[in-house]
């Protein structure tokens, strides 16, 4: 790890995202918070994503905000200053419930109550998602068929990684395109650095709050340098309030919820000043223009044509 975090920023756009839920609808307190009580919390997720807005304006940075539905319906304003701000507005599901916990007709209604939700105040299709907990896994690949049939372009909800609430392993590291029974869409999964025989994750989140950013920088100068790639970068607006309130949950949940909340704003800082940022369709186009020799992008062995095109039933 040699190299300066103040050097230039790489010429590779990267995709800078943010998940728009509050701290009460994270999957961590799912087992202590009942989804009928949310209205009895405090709301803090317009202030946070606010401060969010004025990082990346400062920084110049134009992202993808893929807002919760439920927030949507309850914070219209706030679904239109992103839009003001430039940024691309995706769909984060609407009542952020893991999908394979979910029966294909219930994902479908959820997704579509969010698309709505989100519509009606952008006056726009929704074409871009992100499974609460990246929970297309293994078990819940049906979801990508019912995600293309409804319109969608683009997804960034396989995470290839072991983790107890999500991930596929085996899954493609870098931008691709996966046929669907009901046509092509574009995976842009959350980034990953191999070690060895294992994908360590570097993509945002909590691992962007455990590691010293210094390790951070390295890891995705990597992807972008050796490996040639854009990275997905992603982050919660609760992630830069270490003064929200501490919810009851087990040890493991509250470590990884409350760890390093204080040292989000100046990484985020770091980070931006670092690398070129864009949304997530502008970073893909800007890729797959730079690769157009190639056809087709890779598909994962691990979801191929004919396993997604045979779940969704």
């Amino acid at each position: 790890m040699t190299e300066d975090a103040a050097d230039p920023p790489l010429p590779i756009e990267n995709a800078f995202t943010v998940d728009v839920e509050d701290y009460f609808h994270v999957q961590a307190f799912a087992g202590t918070i009942d989804r009928q009580n949310w209205d009895q919390y405090a709301c803090r997720v317009v202030a946070n994503t606010h401060a969010v807005l004025k990082l990346l304006d400062r920084a110049q940075v134009r992202g993808t905000f893929f807002v919760l539905g439920w927030v949507a319906e309850r914070y219209p304003q706030l679904v239109r200053d992103i839009k003001k701000s430039g940024h691309e507005i995706g769909s984060h599901s609407h009542a952020h419930r893991l999908i394979y916990e979910m029966t294909p007709d219930e994902f479908r209604d959820d997704l579509r109550r969010a698309g709505e939700a989100i519509g009606s105040i952008t006056g726009e299709r929704v074409t871009a998602f992100r499974a609460p907990c990246f929970s297309v896994t293994s078990r819940s690949l049906w979801a990508l068929d019912i995600l293309a049939e409804e319109g969608y372009r683009y997804d960034s909800s396989i995470f290839p990684v072991h983790h107890d609430n999500y991930g596929i392993p085996s899954a493609e590291r870098f931008p691709h395109r996966i046929t669907c029974a009901r046509g092509d869409m574009w995976e842009f999964p959350p980034s990953v650095v191999k070690f060895w025989k294992f994908n360590l994750p570097v993509a945002g989140g909590g691992y962007f709050r455990l590691y010293p950013a210094r390790f951070s920088l390295w890891c995705l100068k990597h992807i972008n340098r050796v490996a040639r790639q854009p990275f997905m970068f992603y982050i919660h607006p609760w992630e830069l309030d270490p003064d929200q309130p501490r919810l009851p949950g087990s040890l493991r949940s509250r470590f990884r919820h409350y760890q390093n909340l204080s040292t989000t704003v100046s990484k985020l800082e770091r980070l931006l000043k670092t690398f070129r940022f864009g949304s997530l369709s502008s970073s893909l186009e800007r890729h797959w223009a730079a690769n157009s020799a190639r056809s087709e992008w890779p598909v994962p062995a691990t979801i191929g044509r004919s396993e997604v095109g045979s779940r969704a039933t």
